[in-house]
């Protein structure tokens, strides 16, 4: 997909020679598969783009990027998203995909999911001033349009209701300040930064042990096991392949209007996580397993029942459009892990 948009120039590669890009979140799927295809792509167009990469933990980073710390083009620097961010050179773009995704998290710990967010914005807003940064991208939800079950296309103007009162908003929520932190920095201060409200991700590239509803899936598929939904599973919202999100990140980070907010995701894939787990048991599994209802009596760990049908008219008239299926980002993120296994 990158090459696709490179080769109808709407990516330019002039505007990457030579720059520093820092990623956030770079030991998370979206920051490594971002960091890894900008590496690849300055390799392959001779670009010399330099990589700063955010992380907590260096032993999390991915193998291939950790091997690649020795060389010129990629660094680190080691720190919570929380605490200013200390670089002495300069910074051209920044990707900011620091952010904790885990619903478990959002129940359990929901003032560091708030602080995470909204802390660690307001963080790279400060250093994007101070550097004079040329482009920023805050990747934002589509939790952040609420839990409505109204059935039609939600733009980005069609913010709905969120109970403030519920835990499970603590990420929603904590997300809709962060936009509107990017927007206050974007009049008072003219920091260039553009907000992507990504569809749920995934696809190659998800660790096994993913706690996510799309990862449970296909474990149960990977261990011939039946798939258990603890909801009625009517919830519907749209899916989006991890490489289709950096096409969509790059492409923005160069092309976006400042201060204007993308919806990203695949309408192919819209369904309801009921639909998804039948998909998954007859294509991915081929019918050999089946689907349990267990209901969990503790719903509160569980988002309300939503509709989010994003309209992706915005960002495909950028030039983009999503390359790749459910059945395609089900298939890649299995066969890596099998592949994992086939080495152990």
């Amino acid at each position: 997909m990158i090459d696709i948009l490179i080769n109808k120039k709407l990516i330019r590669l002039k505007d990457l020679k030579k720059k520093k890009i820092l990623i956030t979140g770079a030991t998370g799927l979206i920051g490594k598969t971002l960091a890894i295809t900008l590496y690849k792509i300055s390799m392959k167009y001779h670009l010399d783009i330099s990589l700063i990469l955010l992380v907590r933990d260096i032993n999390r980073l991915d193998k291939f990027l950790k091997e690649l710390l020795n060389n010129n083009q990629i660094e680190c620097i080691i720190g919570d998203i929380k605490e200013p961010i200390k670089y002495d050179s300069g910074i051209d773009y920044i990707i900011h995909a620091a952010s904790i995704t885990d619903s478990k998290m959002m129940i359990e710990k929901p003032v560091e999911v708030i602080y995470t967010n909204i802390i660690g914005t307001k963080n790279i807003l400060e250093l994007a001033n101070n550097k004079k940064t040329i482009s920023v991208v805050y990747l934002s939800s589509m939790e952040v349009y609420g839990f409505t079950t109204e059935d039609h296309l939600l733009t980005e103007e069609d913010v709905q209701y969120l109970n403030p009162l519920s835990l499970r908003s603590s990420y929603p929520e904590s997300k809709r300040m962060c936009e509107n932190l990017c927007i206050a920095y974007k009049n008072e201060y003219s920091i260039p930064v553009k907000i992507l409200r990504l569809a749920q991700t995934f696809g190659k590239g998800v660790k096994k042990n993913d706690t996510r509803v799309f990862a449970q899936f296909a474990r149960a598929v990977t261990e011939n096991k039946n798939i258990q939904l603890s909801t009625d599973g009517l919830s519907e919202r749209m899916y989006l392949d991890v490489e289709d999100c950096i096409s969509a990140i790059i492409l923005v980070l160069l092309n976006g209007q400042n201060g204007s907010a993308y919806n990203v995701g695949n309408k192919e894939t819209f369904c309801s996580i009921k639909e998804m787990a039948e998909f998954v048991a007859g294509e991915i599994a081929n019918g050999d397993i089946e689907i349990e209802m267990k209901k969990d009596s503790d719903t509160s760990k569980f988002s309300p029942k939503h509709k989010l049908y994003l309209d992706t008219s915005k960002i495909e008239a950028l030039g983009w459009k999503p390359a790749k299926n459910l059945k395609d980002m089900y298939f890649e993120m299995i066969k890596e892990w099998n592949d994992e296994n086939s080495i152990l």
